[in-house]
């Protein structure tokens, strides 16, 4: 017969609370650069606007290029920190394993590769 274990934990602890705090503010990183990426990136080609002789930009503004890198990084790095606490912290097996700081970390860097290629090929 199995009985369930007792939490000892009597409160959260510190790298608890830095976890959460770290996670938000990476998560908001990336939200940010998101709303960057929307000024910088390259307009759309659309049927109308070729229709009504609008002229659209076609390339990356590059001072905005460069904050989208910078901000990349910066959600990178703290998710990456992150998953770093996570591992050194969590000692049971029923802890949770945090799949959303290695999301972000993965989303980020393979974000930080597509503009790269996408810069280099223009």
């Amino acid at each position: 017969m199995h009985l369930p274990e007792q939490e000892r934990r009597q409160s959260k602890d510190f790298w608890y609370k830095s976890l959460k705090i770290i996670a938000v503010l990476a998560w908001l990183i990336f939200i940010i650069a998101l709303f960057v990426s929307y000024y910088a990136a390259p307009e759309h080609d659309y049927g109308v606007l070729r229709y009504r002789e609008i002229t659209i930009r076609k390339f990356w503004l590059t001072p905005l290029t460069g904050y989208l890198y910078v901000l990349l990084w910066c959600s990178a790095f703290l998710s990456y920190l992150c998953l770093i606490i996570n591992k050194y912290r969590s000692r049971r097996k029923t802890d949770n394993k945090h799949f959303n700081f290695i999301l972000l970390f993965v989303i980020s860097v393979a974000w930080i590769i597509y503009i790269a290629f996408h810069l280099m090929n223009r």
